[in-house]
């Protein structure tokens, strides 16, 4: 292997010239001019050019003191240039933040409060990843995940990114003509219920509630889905009684597509955290966390 050359040597030789006189590198670069001259005719012997003319008056370079100046200095410049450009990285946020959540946390959460890092912090990528079941954000390589409720696993903190949530019994006006109006939770029983299932296979048992106490709903019906958007979109399509954020069917409700029901019965829950290890916060993460901070 080629030994490499003293690069300290070359920039002390290239500041010599660029200064005019060894007095001047020394003054600007706060060093001995002893040493300095010592470096560069150190330079020179290891060489075997003379690099530079000395007089009384003057410097002046050789023919072959001009090449090695010219290459030093275009060298340098792109290694200043380089570093320039890593402080732009730095002050610049980029790389990726790869987040799990539910369709429902993306589309009303995510989406509306990210999107003005197309113009702000055009360098992030941000990769939104659709899944109901919870997931090990770690071993799966998320930098984050979204979930209702602060309850995450040790080593990880949790912030609040929306408030708590209303939940809402819907079906459609046809399904009540046929049905009619559930008056009390005890009359769920005679309706088809839309159902929720986890990644275990469990069911979500409905958390209703009536003077301060909780009541629970096996949902019994044909149809079963393991993502709130589908369990709005089969209430729209006559399915059954669903149990959805009120949120998702708020247009619904406003335009009669939908009627909502058991309103005094419905549950508020705790709103959704988004949580990530506590170690290892990148720049970039750092930002999507206080945007979505509330």
């Amino acid at each position: 292997m080629a030994k490499r050359e003293n690069y300290n040597e070359l920039y002390l030789f290239m500041q010599v010239v660029r200064e005019g006189s060894f007095t001047a590198a020394a003054q600007r670069l706060g060093l001995a001019q002893s040493g300095i001259s010592r470096s560069v005719r150190e330079l020179e012997e290891r060489l075997g050019v003379q690099l530079l003319v000395r007089t009384t008056r003057r410097l002046s370079l050789t023919q072959a003191g001009e090449q090695l100046y010219q290459t030093a200095e275009s060298g340098f410049d792109a290694l200043d240039m380089g570093l320039a450009t890593l402080a732009h990285y730095r002050q610049t946020p980029s790389g990726t933040v790869r987040i799990n959540a539910s369709l429902h946390a993306i589309d009303k959460v995510l989406l509306p409060k990210l999107a003005i890092f197309k113009q702000r912090y055009p360098d992030i990528r941000l990769e939104l990843i659709s899944e109901s079941r919870f997931v090990d954000i770690i071993a799966e390589r998320f930098d984050a995940g979204i979930r209702l409720g602060p309850e995450v696993g040790s080593g990880m903190v949790a912030v609040r990114i929306t408030p708590d949530m209303e939940m809402a019994v819907v079906a459609t006006p046809e399904h009540f003509r046929r049905y009619g109006f559930p008056q009390s939770s005890a009359d769920l029983v005679a309706h088809p219920c839309i159902a929720y299932q986890f990644a275990d296979g469990s069911l979500y048992q409905w958390e209703l509630h009536h003077n301060e106490k909780k009541i629970t709903h096996r949902p019994q019906g044909q149809w079963v889905f393991s993502d709130s958007y589908m369990e709005a979109e089969a209430a729209r399509l006559g399915l059954g009684l669903a149990y959805v954020p009120e949120e998702l069917v708020a247009h619904d409700l406003e335009r009669g597509r939908l009627i909502r029901v058991l309103q005094p019965y419905s549950q508020r829950l705790e709103g959704s955290f988004l949580y990530y290890p506590h170690r290892n916060v990148s720049p970039a993460l750092r930002l999507v966390i206080d945007t979505l901070r509330i």
